[in-house]
């Protein structure tokens, strides 16, 4: 691993402070101007509700200053995190556009029509997260296993953060239970691990209020980040542990991303609760999943 110096606690919370405000400044920015008309930027929701992607470009925004603007992370840890970050926003942005109404979930799916010839925006954000994930690898690690496991880790943490996109807050959620320890960590780990806080931190109750959705933007970036901060903060048996994890969680990604899969444990069912609004009785009544507009796991 690269050397990194401590971050110490300021660090750590300057971090998370600068993705914050940077987050929930663009976040309202968008929302009193939305760059090429309201109509772009609104989706409804699982439960019928209308909602906006404003936070997605937001948290990748807080994202990606907080990390580029660490004084404490070394220049190749800063490139990288800039990197996966944004790349990964950027594709999930192309995905949130492009793959409306493109109901195909799942790499099967993907790489099934790139055999018979057709290229989605999902096969077109498989292969951007990857590549630039194992780029992002090349600049944290030394060793060609260990710079391959970064970037199974950064893609697949990516991959699974937008899995879990499908009910309000449950990403967001997510993010800020997984990246909570890394904050007692010292060095690029630590920082690393503040800034997603920090960006999903800002828009948590409007995503959970449904009011706006974190989308393939948001989550693809903030599950990058969350990568960044597991592979900054892990030698090589704890790339291999969550690679492994992250491999597992993609296989079986789309019967854990389902409402339906999760209402069956009440461990999850309460934790998927918290802080919602009440499910509406016609989504329980009809028994499905309601499909996502977007392309992606159904939100």
């Amino acid at each position: 691993m690269v050397a990194e110096p401590d971050g110490g606690m300021r660090g750590r919370a300057a971090a998370l402070l600068a993705a914050a405000g940077a987050a929930r400044a663009a976040y309202a920015g968008l929302r009193r101007k939305a760059p090429g008309g309201t109509e772009i930027w609104e989706r409804r929701n699982h439960s019928g509700r209308v909602v906006d992607l404003h936070a997605g470009p937001a948290v990748t925004f807080g994202t990606a200053l907080a990390v580029t603007t660490a004084p404490t992370l070394p220049v190749r840890a800063r490139a990288a995190a800039a990197l996966a970050v944004l790349a990964a926003g950027a594709c999930g942005a192309y995905d949130d556009v492009a793959g409306r109404g493109d109901h195909r979930r799942g790499f099967r799916a993907h790489l099934g029509a790139l055999r018979e010839g057709e290229i989605t925006s999902g096969a077109v954000k498989l292969f951007g997260i990857g590549a630039t994930g194992l780029l992002a690898g090349a600049l944290l690690k030394r060793r060609a296993a260990d710079r391959i496991l970064a970037g199974v880790v950064i893609a697949g943490s990516a991959h699974l953060a937008n899995l879990l996109d499908v009910r309000p807050g449950r990403a967001a959620k997510a993010v800020l239970a997984a990246a909570a320890p890394g904050l007692l960590l010292g060095g690029a780990a630590g920082v690393l691990s503040a800034a997603p806080v920090g960006a999903v931190a800002a828009v948590l109750c409007d995503d959970l209020g449904e009011r706006t959705m974190l989308g393939d933007t948001g989550a693809h970036a903030l599950g990058a980040g969350l990568g960044l901060a597991v592979v900054a903060g892990n030698g090589r048996t704890g790339l291999v542990l969550h690679a492994a994890a992250v491999v597992a969680a993609a296989i079986v990604g789309d019967a854990v991303g389902t409402g339906t899969a999760w209402r069956k444990f009440p461990p999850l069912r309460v934790w998927d609760a918290l802080g919602r609004r009440p499910e509406p009785a016609s989504v329980f009544s009809r028994g499905v999943t309601p499909v996502r507009p977007m392309g992606g796991p159904g939100r």
